[in-house]
This record gives structure tokens, C-alpha cells and sequence, in this order.
């Protein structure tokens, strides 16, 4: 039954899908698997109600392509002023005639690792203007022009890759820092500050601070590693990456990444700590995320452990007595269902609570019970899923932004209608839809159209209406939060774990419609973002950073890593934002009892009965049996003031029961 269940929602997420038109330009392409393409969505693209978000204002992007939100350098693209990005191991920025760049000085506070922007080497273009003109999420192109809109040249930026490269595309002039001198080979070095920096050119004559490059001459800079000369990279640094590609493979216990750049020979690359894996003997920089090795190659390739998605809880096991106590508080919660918010994020948050209840009552036999639930989860996301909903009504919809390419949700809320958090928002709707349709089969197909597009918004590649896989960078192993990035230290996200949440959504819906392209892009995105919440989040290795307070890190950034939520100064808060909703599938926190007791005790000490303490109490729980029995008797005594508005008592027992060791 199931099987055939599956097939139907194949067939109708494939059937009656006439291929558009082909997709703008883009450097190189971006993946070698498409999901969701243009063939699977267009039919719910052209069925549900158009709307606008607001003005993204994106004033430095080419001509046809798609808006790159919730980039790395999102913030080179958006806004009245270009703002720094960090292509680490560097920092790069738009200055008023080129760009500046530097490798950043890592500074260390009791609540801040710093690594902002260094503008060391600055570089005079003549330009007016500067526009990305390349579609891709870790190479970046941009074109240099003057004040008549002619281009005077290219200038090549990419994750990883410890160079900036111009290419002029007419002879012309540009000024470069003085103390640039020869060092033969066409390589000259300076020491700008602490730093030595090298450039090499190619058809080029240097002269002081004046470099004369000819039509298609090139000049490339780089700051030295540490550990080399200057001009131990030289060979590297004249193959310019194009674009990128990125492979992945699930296994039962790990997945394989390896994220290629399209050069035309071998480069260099610097690796993140999480990219453990091969031979790095080029020297290293240093940066907030820790330090970064050189490694020879136009590729990286890394293993990571497989994280599962997860729509139930084992029961049982339970105890008479727990099966009765849950069974009354069950009842006490389904008679107390609050109002559902008009919002995407509160709204969708509501949702996976009643999934959560449903997963409870199912999973004890409460055939009426869930009956109920999944009715009332049923009829809240048909309102929301009507492809015309936001032709009617202003709130419970969702519509398609052709503009901006990609689905809005009304009500908005924390900046949703500018791109900010779609993947927590979304994450929401998506696990709550999984979860309903394994209780029911036939809600995939009823759900499908507008499911399918929300799923396409946080985790499509290679279509002509969403950006890939929108939040998820893969060279950083996590996702990024901001929309447009109006900020000097990047881009940025806090709650890791509501981006594990969307992963594991998108993989349970990928489930539920039999889709396995998307199945398999969902566990890869969701097994790195869940050991990212690991080594970057909750259990980072800080020993390089004396001086910093904290054993968490609760907000990330390009240019910083903070103790700090956007929110709340309450250290409760600053723990419990990366660990909400804790589903099913959040048993990924656990593996480290030591890390999660020191965790929670800075965190709360011994009182749980505060905001995020029914959050941080589950935490507590993974780190042993006798913490899940101690969490268990505290759970008991929380007042309804410190249960979330996602989290219900009756799921914060069960998950706590369901927990084996």
C-alpha cells in the first residue's frame, strides 16, 4: 500500500509539467543534480497566486540573474551601499573606484571572536560601478565599469580560494598600494602591517603604484601563508576559478561531499576545520572559524556522519503509569489548542506542535485522539496550501514572487517578505506536512502543489524560478539566515537547529511524495547542518581562542562569531535558540555528555523553570540516564509559563519517556 501510496505522489508531482523556457546565465553550473527542475514545478508555479515581496533593491546584480539572497555575499549585491563579504580566508569589499581586500586580524573578547573586514590592499579600478555577474553560490565575477557603463575588467572572488583576480577586458591602468617590489617572475611582494601580501601579472608592466594591463592581461593578489614564501603559490594563482559544482553521496552512516571549482589547471584552496580530510602542505591562515590549511587542487572533499530525519517517537517502551499521565495531558492539550497565528513563522511553529501531539497519540494507539489532531493538522495546512489563497485573503497563504523568485508567505514576520530565516519558516510547514502524511498517505497529494514549491524554495537546484538550494552554502557546511545581508560583518545565522529542523522537514516530505532526488539532497543538507550545529555552534573547539567566555558560540557570522541572540541577553536563551523545536529527529544533539551538562549549566544552572527551559531540560536528557530520569522529575514541576508556544507538555514528556540509552 505504501508504495503504491508513494508512486501516486510521484506521478503527481511529475505529471502535467511542460518544460519553460531555459534559465538565465549563469558562471558555471551550480550542481549535478537537479531537483525539483522546471519540468517538476512550473504546473504549481503558473497555478498559485502571484505576489510581491518587498524591494530588494538589488542595485549591483546582472542583467537575468536570480536575486542571490541569504548568500555569503549577498551583501556585495543589495542595498544603496555594497557591504564587506568574507570569502575566507579573506575579506573583500566594493570601494568608490574598485576594491579593497585583507586577510582579517583575529581579535578575541569574552563574548565576541572578531575577524571583520580588512581593507589592506586597495585596489583603484577607475570604476563606477560594480555589478555580480555571476550566478553562482561560491564563485563570485564581478564587472567593473566606468562612468559611461563600459567594462574595464572582471574581478574573481570565491570561497576558500586565498586569491582576488582582475582580468581587464580594454588596456588600461590600475594603482595598486605602495611597497610592492619585485621578487622575479612577474611576482611582487609587500609587507602591508603584519601581513605579507604577493601579486602577480600577467601582460602587465609595473610601475610604482601603477599597474598598465593589457586587454585580457590579468593581475592576481593574494595575502603569503603563513609557513611560505611568496612565491610558493605563484602557479596557483593563475588558474581562476569559473563557477563551482557540488557532489554528494548518502551512505547508510556518512555523507561524501566535494565542492569543485571549474579552473583551467590546479589552484589552491584553504580548507574549514569541518573539511577535515587529504593533505594540506601549502601553510595556513588564521581565522575565527579556527585555523585553515592550504591545500594544492581545484577541489575539497570531505565525510560527515549521516544525521536521519525522524516523523515518530517509540512508545513502547512506556510505563502503565507514563502511558496514563500522557494520555491525560494529551486531552488537557487538545482541549487547550491556542488560536493558529496568520504568520509563517508562529503560524508554521503552531503546526509542527499539533504534528508533535499527533506523533504522541498515534504512536500510544489513541486512534480518536490522533483522528482529531490529524484533522485539525489537515485543515490548517489546506488553508495554507490553497494555490489561490492570496488572491483572497492576506494571511493562512502563500504566493509566488517572479520578481524576486521565490514563495512569500502572508502573514510575513521577522523579515520574511525580504528573505530572512524562509528555511526555519518553512522547515515548519514542511515537517508538520511529513509528519501528517505518514499518518495519512493521501495528504501528500492533497498538500502537494504548494508543499512541493515551499520544499523548492529552501531546497531546489538547477530551475529557473528559485536560487539553489536558497539558505544552504555548502563550503561552509550550514546555512545563512539574512535575506539581503545589510551588515559590515556578513552574513549570519543563530538557530542552527530550527535549519536542522527545515532539512529534516524537506527530507520527510521528500518521504511522503517518493521523490528521491530531493529525499537525497535533504539528508546530505541535514547531516552537514546538524554536525555544523556541532563544531561551529554548541561544541566548538575554542581552544585557539583564549580570552572568550563561553563554551558556546550562539551566533555566527562571516566576520564574527557572538555570545549573543538577536533577541534576549538571558544566557537560557542563547543555548536554547540552537536547540528549538527538538523534534524526533533532534537526538543529533546528543553524543557528548560532558559538553551538554557544562552546556546547560551555564545555560540555567539547576533552574529549568524559565523561557527555553522545557528546551534546555531535553537537551539535559541526552547526556545519559541518569540525566533523561532527573529531567523527567523536573519536567514534572516546570510552571505552563516556561512551556513554549512550540512545545506542548504532553510531547515534552513523551520525548523524554521515548528517550533509550
Amino acid at each position: 500500500m505504501r508504495a503504491r501510496v508513494l508512486l501516486a505522489a510521484t506521478l503527481l508531482l511529475m505529471a502535467g509539467c511542460a518544460g519553460p523556457a531555459g534559465p538565465g546565465p549563469a558562471a558555471a553550473p551550480t550542481s549535478t543534480a537537479t531537483v525539483l527542475g522546471d519540468g517538476q514545478i512550473s504546473s504549481a508555479i503558473d497555478g498559485i497566486s502571484q505576489v510581491a515581496a518587498k524591494p530588494l533593491d538589488a542595485a549591483r546584480l546582472g542583467d537575468g540573474l536570480t536575486p542571490p539572497t541569504n548568500r555569503w555575499y549577498s551583501g556585495l549585491v543589495f542595498g544603496a551601499t555594497p557591504q564587506p563579504v568574507f570569502p575566507l580566508p579573506l575579506s573583500f569589499g566594493l570601494t568608490d573606484d574598485g576594491f579593497a581586500f585583507g586577510l582579517p586580524t583575529v581579535t578575541v573578547g569574552a563574548d565576541t571572536i572578531s575577524g571583520g573586514y580588512a581593507p589592506v590592499v586597495g585596489v583603484g579600478l577607475g570604476a563606477e560601478t560594480s555589478v555580480v555577474t555571476s550566478d553562482d553560490p561560491s564563485v563570485v565575477v564581478l564587472e567593473n565599469r566606468d562612468a559611461d557603463a563600459a567594462v574595464i575588467g572582471h574581478t574573481t572572488i570565491a570561497q576558500g580560494w586565498p586569491f582576488v583576480a582582475w582580468t581587464a577586458s580594454r588596456a588600461t591602468s590600475i594603482t595598486v598600494p605602495a611597497g610592492f617590489a619585485p621578487a622575479g617572475d612577474g611576482l611582487w611582494v609587500a609587507q602591508l602591517g603584519a601581513t605579507r601580501y604577493a601579486m602577480a601579472t600577467t601582460n602587465a608592466e609595473v610601475s610604482g603604484t601603477s599597474v598598465r594591463v593589457a586587454d585580457g592581461g590579468r593581475v592576481v593578489f593574494w595575502a603569503v601563508p603563513d609557513g611560505q614564501e611568496p612565491g610558493a603559490l605563484l602557479a596557483a594563482s593563475m588558474h581562476v576559478p569559473t563557477g563551482s559544482t557540488v557532489t554528494y553521496r548518502v551512505g547508510d552512516d556518512q555523507v561524501d561531499t566535494t565542492l569543485a571549482y571549474a579552473t583551467d589547471g590546479s589552484t589552491a584552496l584553504a580548507r574549514l576545520p569541518q573539511q577535515a580530510g587529504g593533505s594540506c602542505d601549502l601553510g595556513e591562515y588564521p581565522s575565527i572559524y579556527g585555523t585553515m590549511p592550504l591545500c594544492a587542487g581545484s577541489e575539497l572533499s570531505w565525510t560527515t556522519p549521516r544525521t536521519r530525519a525522524s516523523a515518530r517517537l517509540d512508545l513502547s517502551g512506556v510505563t502503565s503509569g507514563q502511558r496514563t499521565e500522557l494520555t491525560r495531558q494529551l486531552d488537557a492539550d487538545i482541549a487547550s489548542l491556542p488560536d493558529f497565528p496568520a504568520d509563517t513563522y508562529f503560524g508554521g511553529k503552531a503546526l509542527q506542535r499539533v504534528a508533535m501531539l499527533l506523533v504522541v497519540a498515534d504512536g500510544l494507539g489513541l486512534d480518536d485522539r490522533a483522528s482529531k489532531l490529524a484533522g485539525t493538522l489537515s485543515d490548517q495546512l489546506t488553508t495554507w496550501t490553497d494555490p489561490e489563497g492570496c488572491a483572497t485573503r492576506d494571511a493562512f497563504c502563500f504566493g509566488y514572487d517572479p520578481a524576486s523568485k521565490g514563495v512569500i508567505g502572508h502573514t510575513a514576520a521577522f523579515g520574511s517578505d525580504e528573505y530572512n530565516d524562509h528555511h526555519f519558516h518553512y522547515g515548519y510547514f514542511l515537517y508538520a506536512a511529513g509528519v501528517l502524511a505518514d499518518y495519512d498517505h493521501s495528504a501528500a497529494s492533497r498538500l502537494a502543489p504548494v508543499m512541493n514549491l515551499l520544499a523548492a524554495d529552501i531546497g531546489s537546484a538547477g530551475n529557473e524560478y528559485f536560487p539553489d538550494r536558497r539558505n544552504f552554502d555548502a563550503y561552509a557546511a550550514h546555512s545563512w539566515a539574512s535575506g539581503t545581508a545589510p551588515f559590515a560583518d556578513g552574513n549570519n545565522q543563530e538557530s542552527v537547529s530550527e535549519a536542522v529542523n527545515a532539512y529534516a522537514g524537506l527530507a520527510l516530505w521528500a518521504e511522503a511524495i517518493g521523490y528521491q532526488p530531493l529525499a537525497d539532497e535533504a539528508d546530505w543538507m541535514l547531516s552537514l547542518e546538524a554536525h555544523s550545529s556541532a563544531t561551529e555552534w554548541l561544541n566548538p573547539d575554542l581552544s585557539g581562542f583564549s580570552g572568550y567566555a563561553h563554551r558556546i558560540v550562539s551566533l555566527n557570522w562571516g566576520g564574527k562569531r557572538d555570545y549573543a541572540t538577536w533577541f534576549s541577553p538571558e544566557p537560557a536563551a542563547k543555548l536554547g535558540i540552537l536547540l528549538l523545536p527538538m523534534s524526533p529527529t533532534s537526538t543529533y544533539l546528543g553524543g557528548d555528555p560532558d559538553a551538554i551538562r557544562a552546556n546547560v549549566a551555564e545555560a540555567v544552572g539547576d533552574d529549568f523553570d524559565q523561557k527555553f527551559g522545557d528546551y534546555i531540560l531535553m537537551y539535559a536528557a541526552l547526556a545519559g540516564a541518569d540525566d533523561r530520569d532527573r529531567a523527567i522529575e523536573a519536567a514534572g514541576k516546570l510552571s505552563d509559563d516556561s512551556i513554549d508556544d512550540g512545545m506542548s507538555r504532553t510531547y515534552l514528556l513523551a520525548w523524554l519517556y521515548a528517550l533509550r540509552f
